[in-house]
């Protein structure tokens, strides 16, 4: 596509918004209109509402069609990841209404998509292409009001009554005042806490929200206090059933400025003329005109065309670029979370399809899959833990994602979210119907509840938040040197024969003596033997312990009891916590826990070797300390704990690296000896 050309946009769903945007391309110098996807062509009026516009029937049509280059998503909100994520599949560039996804974790996998693809991924809040914008931007910067202390912003409305089906009270289609249109305040607000600090845009530290619930279960009116760096505080609010001012106030120590309706920059959803009115401390009003007659999506399109045509994958600031509008759904999902809205959509009774709205998919071979001697089916070479998530609509996504790239070993503990951690994936293992070709890994008897009779009434919760009978590894979380090791083989051995764990069982965070001794004790009383550890291990030896209890088995001493034993150890921490990123080096000391855990001349050194090594193969040295835990002379399985699909895809980078026994001999003690 070279510059002259123009955008061929196809709109994705037609109505009143799309109508608007339609207007918008007619305007464009970049893009014009060719298609128009819909459910139901046959609906009377749309050759006259998109004219000149295809009316394909349904949105693959849309996509499938080799006339159109970019789409305009603007269907309600549910639909915006499934059908964003399928454009950039079919290599279309898309433009999705406000907001991007339901929540941050659904942006991210829109993003990750667009990123593999190549293609255009922007957010239309159309006021942040404005020119008025950019005026209140320089405005701020310029210090007319001096320094900014307090941001006031609302958008609210009142709708005829209380509708149920219309798509801003359905509960099903993601309703109510804050992913309509809260967005704009908090997006608004996060700029200008940005412009006061010299940024593009600022997070808060702090969000409060409340709001009322209707009878539908979605916001009808809500609002947030928000909290940013340096002491800016931003009230924001929101609503479908109730009429607000809806004046943008930015409150500073030398006077104020006041926008009205500045989403429309004053006007309506065809023309925003633009007006800032500026209020000085001595009451002095001066009222800057922008006179702006372009249509008012005329911006977002262009914008749009010019990052397209450039071959951008991303708006140029002050549009919503990734990050922003990542951010920007982080404090809406917060909001959501401080008025306990949690849509039915979301949860697993309506969640039965990936994040792509396909099935889930079995067989995938990115991970490759291992026996381990006492484990009744193979264990994928990776384990997932997962313990940061709290919905199941955002840990599915990286559940789903490991799953069908192979991966089928998971790790949970008693502990983790309060239990929550062991209930999403029960959550989840029901919900897909893949119980029976995944291996669980369970902990419990955590500090200070390490008993034996502790571990099977814990057990007993975890099979109930896990929805199984089984798990297929168990791990004491801690050791109680206080109580003979004798009493936790004979509790754990219990839960053996009760069919509670039908696999293996061992410590966590264990001393090899102990082990010896539980193993020792096993075979003399013609018990179960403990037969694996998850203890720290890593290309970088712990130097102490993270947390209170841990154990490292990084040491020499420990791999060659682990080798002599052959003994499988779940490596928690194996990539170093940070280590072998740019977080980490000799002239950084910014990370308390990574100086007094990792910094030591001889992990450096190994350090130093990895990111040599690394350049060598074009990898990261992250996929090099990674490559490294998997290559034991043991079994060894890393458990990594990605938060989002750019990480997990990261680290499976490191499977593509076979290292040989010179090659750990090198990374740890570097030898004279180079890797050919």
């Amino acid at each position: 596509m070279t510059s002259k050309q123009k955008i061929r946009w196809g709109i994705l769903g037609p109505g009143s918004i799309a109508k608007s945007f339609a207007g918008g391309v007619a305007q464009s110098r970049t893009g014009e209109l060719v298609a128009l996807g819909a459910r139901n062509p046959g609906k009377p009026g749309l050759a006259e509402t998109f004219p000149g516009a295809r009316i394909l029937g349904g949105y693959d049509a849309l996509l499938a069609d080799d006339g159109v280059d970019a789409v305009y998503i603007s269907i309600p909100h549910p639909g915006h990841a499934e059908w964003a994520i399928k454009a950039a599949e079919a290599g279309k560039h898309v433009l999705c209404e406000k907001p991007l996804a339901l929540t941050a974790f659904e942006a991210d996998a829109m993003m990750h998509a667009a990123r593999k693809a190549g293609t255009f991924l922007g957010e239309a809040l159309m006021y942040r292409l404005h020119p008025q914008t950019l005026q209140l931007v320089e405005l701020i910067r310029s210090g007319a009001i001096g320094d900014v202390r307090m941001i006031k912003s609302s958008f609210g409305f009142a709708m005829p009554g209380f509708m149920p089906e219309h798509r801003l009270y359905a509960n099903d289609l993601a309703g109510g005042g804050i992913l309509d249109v809260g967005g704009y305040p908090v997006s608004m607000a996060r700029l200008i806490a940005g412009a006061a600090a010299e940024q593009p845009f600022l997070e808060p530290d702090k969000v409060a929200g409340a709001a009322h619930l209707g009878q539908s279960g979605v916001d009808e009116w809500a609002s947030a206090l928000l909290h940013f760096p340096g002491g800016i505080v931003a009230e924001v609010s929101c609503s479908i059933s109730l009429n607000q001012d809806n004046v943008l106030r930015i409150f500073g120590t030398k006077g104020h400025i006041e926008v009205p309706d500045f989403w429309f920059a004053g006007g309506n959803r065809d023309v925003g003329p633009g007006r800032i009115d500026v209020i000085r401390s001595g009451g002095t009003r001066e009222t800057i005109s922008l006179n702006e007659t372009r249509h008012l999506y005329f911006f977002e399109v262009d914008a749009a065309g010019e990052a397209i045509l450039a071959g951008r994958q991303e708006f140029a600031w002050p549009g919503m670029g990734w990050a922003d509008s990542l951010h920007n759904l982080r404090v809406l999902d917060r909001w959501r979370a401080a008025i306990g809205l949690e849509y039915e959509i979301e949860k697993p009774a309506r969640r039965v399809n990936t994040i792509s709205g396909r099935p889930l998919s079995t067989g995938g071979t990115a991970i490759g899959k291992r026996a381990i001697p006492g484990l009744p089916r193979q264990a994928s070479r990776l384990a997932l833990g997962f313990e940061d998530f709290r919905t199941f609509s955002s840990g599915s996504i990286l559940l789903d994602a490991f799953f069908e790239a192979g991966g089928n070993l998971f790790d949970t503990g008693f502990v983790y979210g309060a239990g929550y951690t062991e209930a999403l994936l029960g959550q989840w293992l029901t919900n897909r119907g893949v119980r029976e070709q995944s291996v669980i890994i369970a902990k419990g008897a955590h500090s200070p509840l390490c008993y034996p009779d502790v571990i099977g009434k814990q057990l007993a919760q975890s099979l109930d938040r896990l929805q199984t009978d089984h798990v297929d590894i168990y791990f004491m979380h801690r050791d109680n040197p206080d109580v003979p090791v004798g009493e936790f083989v004979d509790a754990m051995d219990r839960e053996v024969k009760a069919g509670r764990i039908r696999g293996l069982f061992g410590g966590s965070n264990w001393t090899m003596e102990r082990m010896d001794e539980a193993i020792a004790y096993a075979e003399r009383a013609g018990k179960q033997k403990p037969g694996a550890l998850s203890n720290n291990f890593s290309l970088a030896e712990m130097l102490e312990p993270i947390w209170a209890g841990c154990i490292t088995s990084s040491t020499d001493a420990w791999k060659a009891w682990l080798a002599a034993r052959q003994m499988p150890n779940f490596a928690w921490s194996s990539q170093g916590r940070g280590f072998f990123t740019d977080r980490a080096g000799r002239d950084r000391q910014d990370n308390e826990e990574l100086v007094r855990v990792w910094y030591s001349e001889k992990n450096f050194g190994r350090r130093d070797r990895a990111i040599e090594l690394a350049n060598r193969l074009g990898k990261s040295p992250i996929h090099v300390a990674l490559a490294y835990v998997l290559a034991q002379p043991f079994p060894s399985v890393p458990l990594i704990g990605p938060r989002t699909l750019d990480e997990l895809e990261d680290s499976l980078k490191a499977l593509d690296i076979a290292l040989t026994a010179e090659d750990l001999a090198w990374l740890d003690d570097g030898p004279e000896r180079r890797r050919a």
